[in-house]
Formats: structure tokens, sequence, C-alpha cells
């Protein structure tokens, strides 16, 4: 990132390492789910596509994170836990919430239509999700089974409630028939009134599903003589057993004893609370601004195979910014956006309730709606490009305790933007001329050399009367630009070898390109007659603007952005 005076409010953000020898868990819940099944028509009370698909998900999780060994879900949840000594970013929980989430969501939407479910999505699916931390494999052991034993009791409980609202009971009576029944009154209800027997109803439904890595032989090449040459390879098994928390499950499978650990004994009694208290949560300062950034993992490969243009792509920005204003539409705590090349950042109003100011709740949220938006949104901005793989995001969120540290924290992402945008003009420029990436970061380091009067005698050399070597600038160049820092050359020097090499005035590019986008709501005036008199209304809409929010002109002109007790 750029060096600027405003780099200050980096120090504001707090480490969240999860220590050694903690198992990390990050669950994933469905949001809004019940809505959301009532409107795409889920058969109830369990719909095998759905959960397929929840487990396509998972399995695509565990085949992209090399360091999730184990995972367990049901209806619309699933856990994944990493092997004990996993380096997986640092062990920032944040960072590994946030991507766990994403990817899940991103692989979700991705996957939608090969199960069937419904022709178009009508709403964008999205999850949050937490860190558990446990301690020891006892804690482990405990974790995984009270979440079975939810899905047993959950499970139980929806089977006798929809047969009987099939039978003609409401949701109301249905309710108050089950309420303070045992899991054997719930039994006999089903079979005595309906002639199921609950142990008969598939495995899926009544153990859920859990997804593992074990080791397998492989043949990976033959010899000249024919032999086969085999390794062992990880590969991933997906089963509905009775007791994923039992030793004689877990203790004969290697690869988890090995990555995670043996389990001592088995366990009967759980205690919920005590399981909760080891959620790694961050709980954000009260009366300070939110900002939660989102971040492209791994963008530079994801702009490359889907061969965005360089430096910038304007189709890509402007997916961005769909995605931007469809989470300031959905989280009413959102009142500014401000977003360049693969990032966004969002800005929660300073009394802000939001999930209790849980962070973790709050990030992988707004983490997994952005996901969401950006592959449902996909074909709106690349008609003719198919989407090769699903994208995802990281997050993170910083408390701000004024509204001047809130600005200067947005001023110094804003000069960011223009710094980079500024050197990646120049670099792929270079670059589509003809030059290698590092003959393009070498001619810039050169131009900056040729170009500053120290560099010569004085007296000789005149601001921009240089006669450069065209042979200098030929090159071509593929990438993404965010990745490329600055280096060598300033402001001044980028903007003459753009105008003297390639006739390009930087201040002319479009504004997107040089200062990025902010998103917030705006008045919207409206003047009508009423009663012979002229009456002023105003209403409220979400613009994208790209405009200089580091002069304090910008937030004087729109005063309610800021207020404290914004809408």
């Amino acid at each position: 990132m750029a060096n600027s005076k405003y780099e200050y409010v980096k120090s504001f953000e707090v480490q969240d390492e999860i220590m050694l020898p903690n198992i990390i868990v990050v669950r994933v819940d469905g949001r809004d789910f019940n809505r959301f099944s009532e409107v795409h028509e889920f058969e109830k009370p369990n719909d095998e596509r759905a959960l397929n698909l929840m487990n396509a998900c998972a399995f695509a999780v565990l085949e992209e994170f090399p360091d999730i060994i184990f995972a367990y879900g049901f209806s619309d949840e699933y856990s994944f836990i990493f092997k004990k000594d996993t380096k997986f970013y640092q062990r920032r929980a944040s960072k590994i919430n946030s991507l766990v989430v994403s990817f899940f969501t991103s692989v979700y939407v991705t996957k939608w239509k090969e199960f069937s479910l419904q022709k178009d999505l009508m709403f964008h699916p999205s999850f949050k999700s937490r860190v558990i931390c446990c301690a020891t494999m006892e804690v482990l052991q405990t974790y995984i089974l009270w979440r079975q034993r939810a899905c047993h009791l959950e499970n139980l409980f929806n089977t006798c409630f929809w047969k009987l609202i099939g039978c003609g009971k409401s949701q109301k009576e249905a309710k108050e028939m089950l309420e303070g029944t045992q899991k054997q009154e719930k039994n006999e209800i089903l079979f005595q009134q309906f002639g199921v027997n609950y142990k008969d109803l598939p495995s899926i439904f009544r153990q859920g599903s859990c997804a593992f890595k074990t080791e397998v032989e492989d043949i990976v090449k033959y010899k000249e003589n024919g032999a086969p040459v085999k390794r062992l390879r990880k590969k991933i098994t997906l089963t509905h057993s009775e007791n994923v928390a039992g030793r004689s499950f877990w203790n004969v499978h290697p690869c988890l004893c090995k990555e995670l650990g043996h389990f001592e004994g088995d366990i009967s009694k759980i205690n919920p609370e005590y399981i909760k208290s080891f959620q790694f949560e961050n709980n954000l300062m009260p009366s300070t601004w939110i900002v939660i950034r989102v971040d492209g993992c791994h963008f530079h490969r994801f702009s490359e195979v889907h061969e965005f243009e360089k430096p910038n792509d304007e189709h890509a920005l402007n997916l961005m910014n769909s995605c931007a204003v469809a989470v300031v539409e959905e989280f009413n705590d959102v009142v500014f956006s401000y977003g360049v090349s693969d990032e966004y950042s969002f800005v929660l109003k300073k009394n802000s309730c939001f999930y209790e100011r849980h962070a973790s709740e709050i990030v992988s949220a707004i983490v997994s709606f952005f996901s969401s938006v950006y592959v449902m949104k996909w074909k709106l901005y690349f008609a003719q490009k198919e989407m090769k793989y699903p994208p995802y995001f990281d997050g993170r969120a910083v408390c701000y305790p004024s509204i001047d540290i809130l600005q200067d924290y947005l001023a110094w992402r804003q000069v960011d933007c223009h710094i980079n945008n500024q050197y990646n003009t120049c670099f792929w420029m270079l670059v589509k001329s003809g030059k290698s990436k590092s003959e393009a970061q070498n001619c810039l380091k050169e131009w900056r050399k040729l170009t500053r009067p120290h560099a010569w005698h004085r007296n000789k050399v005149s601001k921009w009367n240089i006669n450069w070597n065209a042979k200098m600038l030929e090159g071509n160049i593929i990438g993404y630009t965010k990745p490329y820092c600055i280096q060598g050359t300033q402001t001044q020097e980028k903007n003459g070898l753009l105008s003297c090499q390639f006739g390009i005035d930087y201040n002319t590019l479009p504004t997107m390109f040089r200062q990025g986008s902010s998103v917030f709501w705006d008045k919207e005036s409206k003047t009508l007659l009423s009663n012979d008199e002229v009456v002023e209304k105003f209403r409220k809409k979400i613009v994208v603007e790209h405009c200089n929010i580091i002069e304090k002109s910008f937030w004087k002109a729109h005063p309610s952005i800021l207020e404290e007790d914004n809408r």
C-alpha cells in the first residue's frame, strides 16, 4: 500500500490470532434461511436436494483449503475443523472465518442449478459464521456431539411438526401440541398417528452429514518395466454416521487421529453453555464507527483467468459497485461505502447494535452477502464470460472513535487508490507495448532517474526535455492492478511518462479509475403541486459517485451521511 500521512489509521486494527494448541472450528449458519427455504419452496421437513447442495459446498471447502480435515453439517449449518497445527493465515480468526464463509457462499450460488432446486434464485442466499477454539480434544469431541444431537432433536421436532400441519393443523396448533414433549412422546406421535418409524427415515435427515479426509494409495505413474508407482494422497469421504463423536467412528480413521488426535473415551453428557464459552468473539467497542473492509482473495489470479482488461476493467469495477449497492440496501446500519479495485469498505453507524456488535457475525454476514451478489450478478456484467471458478473474499472489522479519524481512514483508501492506479496505468502501458513485467518495473525505475534534475547537471535538463530511448518502452503485460506496489517513480514523473511516451493525460482518465467509488444514501428532492401550492418532497436513494472524499467539502455537502442518529 502507498505511504501517506493517513497510514496511522492502521494502528486501530486489532490482532486476533488464535493461539496454539487450540483447535480451530469455523461454524457456518444460514442467514434468514427460514424465509429463504419458504420462498424457494423447499420440501418440508427435509429437502434432500438442499441438503446435498450443502454437502457439495462442504466438499468444495475441504478441497479448497488443505488444512480443513473434518466437517459436519445438517439443515443449513456446517462446522469445519482445521488440523491442530494449522498456520493458515497465521491463525487470524477474522481472516479464517471470512474466507470460509465467503467461499462456501460462492459455491452455494454457483452450484444451485446443479441440484435442480429451482430454475432461478429469487434472492441472495447468505450465511454468517463464527470461530470456536477447542482447547482440548475432549472439547472438540463434545462440540461435535452437541451439533449431532442438535441435528437429531431438531429433525425429530420438525418431522412431527410438518406431519401435524400436513393433516390439517395450523402452525400454532402444531407448536402447542409438541410443546414440552420428550423424544419418546414425539416418536409415539409419529408412529401412532402417521405410521412412521423415526429410525426408518433416511440417515442424512436423522444423523446429518460428515465429510473428512482419508489417506489412500494412488498410482501416479508406471515404471519402464510396467510396475506401478504409488503415492499416498488425501481423499474426501462423505458419510452419515450414527455417532461421529464416538471412539468407534473417530479412532478408526488414521488421518483424523494424525491431524487432530484421538478420542480417549465416549461422552454422554453435554453442557451447551460450557461449549459456547470456547467461542472466539471480539465484541466491538461501543460508540465507535465500525468499518468492515472486504478484500478479494487471490484476485490477481482470478482476474487473469477471467481475462480482465488491464489496468482497469470497467465491467469488473461496476460489478463490485453493484455488490456494494446491494450491501447498503440489505444492511440498514451501513451508511457509507468506498471501493477500489477488488476491495470495499463499509461504514456502520456509530450507535449500531447490529448482531450486538459481535465482529465475527457482522463481518461474516457482510462478506457472505457480498460474495453471493458477486456470483449472482456476474452474467449482468460479463454476459460472454463463464465464471470458471467461485471467487471469495476476506473481511475484517476495525473501530474508529471519531469522525475525523474515520474520514482519515477513507482518505487513506482513496490516496492508495490514486497512487496504485497511476503506477499501474504506467506499468500496463509499458507491458502492452512489449515489455515483460520485470522490464516494465525496471523502466519505471530508470524513468525516475532520468527525469529527476539531480541525476544530471541541473542547467542542462529542463522538466520534460528528455531524449528517451523508445526501445526502453517496448513491452507487454498481464495481471491485475492491485498487487503491483509503488516503486521508484513519483506522481509528477509518472504523469510525464504517460504524456511523453503514450500521449495520455492521466487527469482525463475516468474518475472511477482514479478516485474509486463511493456508495451512500442521498436525498432526492421532487417538486409537487398540492392545493395550488408548490411542495418540495424528499426521498432517500442510493447513489454511486466517483468523487474526492479526501477534501472536507464532500462531507460538508453531505452532512447527513455521518450524522450520529443516522436512520
